[in-house]
């Protein structure tokens, strides 16, 4: 029955959201049940996408990711998929009436990553970040807003930032892999060999000026989204305040994480001020 399949497709994309990444499998824990399941099905399609170009270095990664596209194309067009997340991914497409453009444009990103090793120009630099990060969550905001239009363009702004500053904030907290294992260099106008605390903070204020921009956002969300996507604005927070600490050097030479018992100090703390009003 096509009933199971889909139920096993939506499966697989929870699974992968929680293998792949603790904190942003949380962050969506605290969504409404009846928006959870779609925020899986985005997440898993993006991140199967990611992982060929970052992560399947011992095989064909281009030959993977052409035959990921083709699939992508078939699911969309056909609405259904024998790859269970693309599956999954296509039902909440169709279900939100996301905009092609904004798959077009991750896929474009992620296809890049096949081959482009620097950033040199800003135009590139925020072409490629609205690419792999703003549309998803432009995506995401789809979901949160149920399909409405108006919302959607109210609030669009404010999602491409807040999409902006968690990846900034993996850029640099990627720092030492995308550089030493990936040969990539996201940052223009940054010699990452002799990275300094100037050129760190300017990082720094520019994240942190797409977070304010993002916050306000967040506070306009459904009530249904609101606190998921608080609380992963929070722990974005978390690590750009321990990357502001770490001295620059120290960041081109190891990976800043938040431990498992802070991300549920940081939830805790989270309710506390949603429930509050303190947002």
């Amino acid at each position: 029955m096509k009933s199971i399949f889909d139920t096993v497709s939506k499966d697989c994309s929870k699974i992968v959201t929680k293998t792949y990444s603790t904190s942003f499998s949380m962050a969506t824990k605290m969504l409404s049940s009846t928006i959870r399941q779609d925020i899986y099905n985005i997440y898993g399609f993006v991140r199967l996408a990611d992982e060929i170009v970052d992560s399947f270095h011992d095989y064909p990664k281009k030959e993977m990711f052409a035959k990921f596209e083709t699939d992508l194309e078939i699911a969309l067009s056909n609405k259904i998929s024998l790859n269970p997340i693309l599956n999954a991914f296509q039902y909440t497409y169709h279900k939100y009436k996301i905009d092609r453009k904004l798959v077009d444009a991750f896929m474009n990103s992620m296809r890049q990553d096949l081959h482009k090793l620097e950033y040199k120009t800003e135009e590139e630099y925020k072409n490629y970040i609205y690419g792999s990060a703003d549309v998803v969550g432009l995506m995401c905001l789809k979901v949160f807003v149920d399909g409405n239009q108006e919302k959607y363009d109210d609030l669009k702004a404010s999602a491409m930032a807040l999409g902006s500053a968690f990846q900034k904030v993996n850029f640099l907290r990627d720092l030492k892999a995308d550089y030493d294992e990936l040969n990539r260099t996201y940052f223009p106008n940054t010699d990452l060999d002799n990275l300094d605390e100037t050129a760190k903070q300017h990082i720094i204020n520019d994240i942190e000026n797409d977070f304010a921009e993002g916050l306000s956002g967040i506070k306009m969300l459904p009530i249904e989204a609101k606190f998921g996507v608080f609380m992963a604005y929070r722990y974005y927070s978390q690590l750009l305040k321990k990357l502001k600490k770490t001295p620059a050097l120290e960041i081109k030479n190891t990976r800043i994480r938040v431990p498992n018992y802070k991300k549920v100090e940081l939830l805790t703390r989270s309710y506390v001020k949603y429930h509050l009003n303190l947002l």
